[in-house]
């Protein structure tokens, strides 16, 4: 909305276009078309994994969400959840395995934050900064300076208070 209601020259002189979003769009399709097989699968296997924990959730939903997306990293748990408790009633579900739904929601959102790729709008504004010359950490460079000494300890306090069962 803000393209088609900004004047040109505001555009020009921040130097806006459309790759960052591009770049995410492609990324998105890439994922999203990629997953349907795990899904597929998990559907067929996921009561292969017994009975998970809450703690099972969240660590495995936020471990993948630190570098997928995270909607197709709930999808994936999601999916996964069903087929360990052959429930494919989503409000069943809620009511029966509430804790493990929160924990996979906890997870693929929180974890996002772990890296750039682990969330779309991350990527974007990476990409952004880039493209006008901000200095930003390499991959690796972000995961040592933020992800582990910050990052890590708040999402192991999380898990402490809330998943570890």
């Amino acid at each position: 909305g803000s393209y088609f209601t900004t004047r040109e020259s505001v555009n020009e002189s921040n130097h806006f276009n459309f790759h960052p979003i591009q770049e995410v769009a492609i990324l998105f399709v890439g994922i999203f078309a990629t997953m349907m097989p795990a899904l597929d699968w998990l559907a067929l296997n996921a009561d292969k994994l017994g009975s998970p924990t809450p703690g099972f959730f969240y660590w495995g939903s936020g471990g993948l969400s630190a570098v997928l997306d995270n909607a197709p990293t709930y999808l994936c748990f999601l999916e996964a959840l069903m087929g360990a408790t052959h429930d494919g009633s989503l409000p069943h579900l809620l009511m029966t395995n509430a804790t493990s739904v929160v924990a996979i929601s906890v997870g693929a959102v929180f974890f996002g934050a772990c890296t750039y790729i682990g969330n779309g709008p991350n990527f974007m504004v990476k990409s952004i900064a880039e493209q006008q010359k901000v200095h930003t950490p390499t991959f690796l460079g972000y995961v040592f300076k933020f992800t582990l000494p910050y990052m890590l300890p708040m999402l192991a306090v999380v898990w402490w208070l809330f998943f570890r069962k």
